[in-house]
């Protein structure tokens, strides 16, 4: 079989850094790839760049994040009072009739890990707490009149692996969407129903709910099918139309694997094994959805009707929050168009600190007047997302963050414990002391002052990547994840933090999750 050796000599991208400034990564990579290879990653999509820079990030590793200190409210964080939020409500629904508005919720993943304990059981052949949990409080779970009906064995182990099992429900291959997550009197509702449910309140122009769902092609079908049953009785109901789109994520977006030496890992048949890049693969669905405003949230964190108000609310404030910034965007970027004074730069300057989660460093006084307004349109001219935060209550994941770029310049980042050095001291208290919390919770705009879409893939940071350990056939092996969607992959957008209510957070991270009172339609 024939090799070529491919010496890259300088291959260079650019990251912002936090405004107008570009930092140049320059490295030589060595790697042997055959004929099969190329044809490989010609018929995945995947540029031989891509592969190289895949490799030396495992080999010297991504930087860390430098936290400067954690965002609360008063400091990048706003806290919006009562009257504040009928204000954005009432200017949402105003304007909303005018707007292309679109749902994105990423629907891929598997349940199996809500099911952890469930498995346990099974593998193990002895109870646990949460298993104890479940099977005493069977009867409260929506799926258990379908799960009795197919198991009216009263034996635990019979009870999960109906549960779990292929020649019963299924749950434990079945991703979260298609899951009976609530019950009602005319039956029970999946996560994908509570979102379309959800959507007409508020991702709805009052004429039509749009929504898209990031899927597995294996379950790709199963969620077509059961859109295809609701669509006329909720288009009924409330009167509209539902527009309902599905995508997955692109072969093009999976990254290769490596040995422990960061030599390609190779399998058996002597194929490069490539990977799933994790959910900021998901950066190129979103790129491609068109839309004036586009909410972003988790399959999981639904629930039932009674206990939605809260929800629709605070997405309706921060959707007309959104627009008002959006549109002061655009008047700003027209009138560094014509005559600028220093007044003008000034109050630009200021407005990109209280609303964009930019701070310039000093020596920004010290530029030129065409340097100044430079960096100001470089800073205005980007996506623009609001990112509701919970307070924290010892959930895992990320948070809100003022982030130095090592010259003076701070922004704010939702930054995820794997992207920190939790052996410097400082860092870790920073993150560890951190108020608030991310949901996933995001609204963006992702058109510029002239109407054009911005090409999203030119405002991540590709440093920002995770590396983990993981095994095939009994063989170690590292992967790597692309940039977050909601961190690093949105690492060059304006930013703006706005505290939610702690009841718009309601997870499904373990099947008992659903016992918890914001599930129960009581």
């Amino acid at each position: 079989m024939a090799y070529y050796c491919f010496l890259i000599e300088i291959y260079s991208f650019k990251m912002s850094n936090i405004g107008v400034n570009s930092i140049n990564f320059e490295f030589k990579s060595m790697c042997m790839l055959s004929e099969r290879d190329l044809v490989d990653l010609k018929n995945r999509g995947i540029r031989v760049e891509d592969v190289y820079q895949q490799v030396e990030f495992f080999r010297n590793g991504f930087p860390w994040m430098n936290l400067e200190k954690s965002a609360v409210i008063g400091d990048g964080i706003l806290k919006l009072s009562e009257s504040e939020v009928g204000h954005w409500v009432n200017q949402f629904d105003i304007l909303k009739a005018n707007l292309q508005i679109v749902k994105m919720v990423p629907a891929s993943g598997a349940a199996t890990r809500m099911f952890k304990s469930l498995f346990e059981h099974i593998s193990e052949g002895k109870s646990n707490k949460e298993s104890d949990l479940f099977l005493s409080r069977l009867h409260e779970f929506a799926f258990s009149k379908a799960l009795l009906s197919l198991c009216p064995s009263q034996d635990s182990n019979e009870i999960i692996k109906t549960l779990l099992g292929e020649k019963g429900l299924d749950y434990g291959s079945l991703p979260k969407g298609l899951l009976a997550f609530h019950s009602y009197e005319d039956g029970s509702r999946t996560p994908l129903e509570e979102h379309l449910f959800e959507a007409a309140e508020y991702a709805s122009d009052g004429k039509k709910a749009r929504l898209h769902f990031t899927v597995s092609p294996e379950h790709r079908v199963r969620f077509l099918n059961l859109v295809g049953e609701l669509m006329p009785k909720l288009e009924s109901k409330f009167g509209i139309n539902y527009e309902v789109q599905f995508s997955e994520q692109k072969p093009a977006t999976d990254t290769v694997a490596v040995q422990l030496d960061n030599e390609l890992f190779r399998e058996k048949d002597g194929n490069m094994l490539f990977r799933p890049a994790g959910h900021g693969a998901l950066l190129e669905n979103l790129n491609e959805i068109k839309a004036d405003l586009i909410f972003i949230k988790n399959i999981d964190n639904v629930v039932p009707d009674a206990k939605r108000e809260s929800t629709i609310r605070y997405k309706k404030a921060i959707g007309g929050l959104l627009l008002s910034i959006t549109e002061k965007i655009k008047d700003y970027l027209l009138r560094l168009q014509g005559e600028i004074s220093e007044g003008l730069i000034v109050e630009i300057r200021a407005f990109t600190n209280s609303h964009l989660g930019i701070k310039m460093s000093n020596d920004f006084s010290y530029l030129s007047k065409e340097e100044k307004v430079d960096w100001l349109k470089n800073i205005l001219h980007r996506p623009t997302r609001i990112c509701g935060v919970v307070k924290n209550m010892g959930e895992p994941g990320g948070g809100p963050f003022w982030c130095s770029d090592g010259h003076g310049n701070f922004a704010l980042q939702l930054v995820e414990s794997a992207q920190v050095d939790m052996e410097n001291e400082t860092q870790k208290e920073i993150f560890s002391n951190s108020t608030h919390f991310n949901p996933v919770d995001l609204v963006c705009s992702t058109r510029d002052y002239e109407g054009k879409y911005f090409n999203l893939l030119g405002f991540r940071d590709m440093s920002t990547g995770f590396i983990t350990e993981k095994t095939k056939d009994g063989r170690k092996l590292k992967a790597q994840e692309l940039p977050g969607l909601w961190n690093g992959a949105m690492a060059h957008w304006n930013t703006i933090f706005v505290e939610v209510p702690l009841d718009t957070f309601n997870p499904v991270k373990t099947v008992t999750d659903l016992l918890r009172p914001a599930h129960q339609n009581d």
